[in-house]
């Protein structure tokens, strides 16, 4: 990968869908980024439509880091939030947007199918990157055997909370409460997000249209 054109600005990523504010996906007010993609196909995931990486749409990480910010300065947006699909599948494109938001003031954390040990003994440059500028990781695949009724935003109990930097806490009490759906109505279409709880897998829907230039 050469860092250097990363660097310049012309990092891209594949998206499936954007809710540029949400208390479904992490603590506080986030800016949620679902990618396009995933190699892992966890048996019942909750978003089968974003495990091809043909479809979703494509856009620049300078792009995706200004409506960030934009959410932040309107929004109060804190971090933002980027699962997927697989961010660690994009993860390029992942670590400059990290990069990018961190010198916004934004946190970043990321869901991976990928345990933290498995994203290390890659020693894929740009991976290691995005963990570099990264303060909170949910690691480990989706099993739906095993479902999380205790800790909020987990999908599954086999799914581990790394704090990666000193900005959030492992036993902070947000991690304990209770867990929401968000609907929304956007073109016409219901989309959901939050924990996939059965009862709302099939009213799942991506937005037809959440681009960075239809906010401007």
């Amino acid at each position: 990968m050469d860092h250097e054109r990363v660097a310049s600005g012309e990092a891209r990523l594949r998206l499936a869908q954007v809710v540029p504010c949400t208390e479904a996906e992490g603590p506080g007010h986030r800016f949620a980024i679902w990618v396009q993609g995933c190699p892992l196909r966890c048996p019942g995931c909750c978003n089968p439509e974003m495990l091809p990486f043909e479809g979703g749409w494509e856009t620049t990480v300078d792009e995706l880091a200004k409506w960030a910010g934009r959410a932040a300065a309107e929004d109060g947006v804190e971090g933002i939030t980027l699962l997927g699909g697989e961010p660690l599948a994009q993860a390029a494109g992942a670590a400059a947007l990290a990069r990018q938001v961190r010198t916004l003031g934004l946190s970043v954390m990321v869901f991976s199918g990928f345990t933290l040990e498995e994203i290390r003994a890659s020693a894929d440059p740009d991976a290691l990157e995005l963990l570099a500028h990264t303060d909170l990781l949910v690691d480990g695949p989706y099993l739906r055997d095993q479902p999380e009724p205790r800790r909020r935003w987990i999908g599954s109990s086999n799914q581990r909370i790394h704090a990666l930097t000193d900005r959030y806490r492992v036993d902070d009490p947000r991690w304990s409460g209770q867990n929401t759906l968000e609907l929304r109505l956007v073109g016409g279409e219901l989309t959901v997000n939050g924990f996939p709880a059965s009862s709302a897998v099939g009213l799942w829907r991506r937005p037809r249209d959440t681009r960075p230039s239809e906010r401007s």
